[in-house]
């Protein structure tokens, strides 16, 4: 696994670099869809339920750049 990305010079790791990525895909994607489609009308708590979608979420981007990126 790759512990570190290099931008330009600075030195971010990894699970720095996959929350981001989880969280733009969860304000970008998920939220829109699901606020589009009226699911949020049969959640009780929505920022419970958002801070749940983005653990998976970020999961999901961790276990792929994982499998991905497994030596660079």
């Amino acid at each position: 696994m790759i512990g570190e990305f290099d931008i330009y010079g600075v030195y971010l790791p990894a699970f720095a670099v996959f929350a981001a990525i989880a969280l733009l895909l969860q304000v970008v994607v998920i939220n829109r869809l699901l606020d589009a489609l009226g699911f949020y009308r049969w959640v009780w708590h929505r920022a419970l339920f958002d801070l749940a979608v983005y653990v998976i979420l970020l999961g999901a981007v961790t276990a792929v750049g994982a499998s991905i990126l497994p030596l660079v």
